[in-house]
């Protein structure tokens, strides 16, 4: 069949840290030539969505529209919108997550928020899980906005925001709601926005736990790039097998899909 619309993972198919992938470039580029509907969904939350297209153009020659951009921050908010818990959080996340939420009129509480939100953050310190994890037992809500364990970068595969969300979950023994790829609520927020019915999209990305089983969870057609997380060596023992698997997104025919 030929999809309709195209889910995007960015970090590990469009580019990997700070290098690029040419080939994920190229492919957006094909996309908007041939006027396809595509939604960047990233788990990053590090990033406002408007620092997300900044990023894209000027280190990626990547020029995509505001409204094509959907991060686990803004599926976090939405989320929490639907919720109606109350408007008081603690947050463990970059400017991206946090500017959002305030944005959205949520206040900090480190006593006793309604949420406790977790992302990726760089200044992480052990008094901030402390905060997190005595508001948790408290009873806030605990969202974690994507499963991440690592994330791929120049240097290698750092620790990711499910890495401090297993830490918490650890100390609290109280599982997450998890937001981000591979669950239902990014996605099928994502394919409100696309426009697009799920048996005629496809989910593209470079991690199998993630970006592949969020469409094998979720009935969407997925398409693993092997330019990321997930290696070529690995695809023969995955368990569910991808609908499409390519080692570079030229590879990629939109018309015989």
């Amino acid at each position: 069949m030929t999809y309709k619309g195209y889910l995007i993972d960015l970090d590990g198919t469009v580019y990997r840290g700070k290098d690029r992938i040419p080939a994920g470039e190229r492919f957006i580029h094909r996309l908007q030539e041939k006027n396809i509907p595509y939604m960047l969904v990233t788990n990053n939350t590090m990033r406002t969505p408007e620092m997300v297209q900044d990023m894209l153009a000027d280190q990626f020659h990547v020029e995509t529209p505001l409204e094509t951009i959907y991060t686990a921050t803004l599926a976090t908010v939405d989320y929490m919108n639907d919720m109606a818990r109350g408007k008081t959080v603690y947050v463990i996340g970059e400017v991206g997550l946090k500017s959002a939420l305030a944005e959205a009129g949520y206040t900090e509480d480190k006593d006793n928020p309604a949420y406790v939100v977790v992302g990726l953050d760089r200044d992480l310190t052990y008094e901030m899980l402390v905060t997190a994890t005595l508001a948790i037992q408290k009873g806030a809500l605990f969202i974690g906005t994507n499963p991440d364990l690592n994330i791929p970068t120049e240097r290698g595969q750092l620790p990711g925001a499910g890495s401090i969300q297993a830490l918490l979950e650890a100390a609290t023994r109280i599982k997450p709601v998890i937001i981000g790829k591979p669950e239902a609520i990014i996605i099928n927020k994502a394919l409100e926005r696309l426009g697009v019915a799920r048996n005629q999209a496809v989910m593209v990305g470079d991690n199998y736990m993630t970006d592949i089983m969020a469409g094998i969870k979720n009935d969407v057609a997925t398409l693993l790039v092997t330019t990321g997380f997930t290696k070529p060596e690995e695809v023969p023992t995955l368990p569910i097998q991808p609908s499409h698997v390519l080692a570079s997104l030229d590879e990629w025919d939109f018309d015989e899909r």
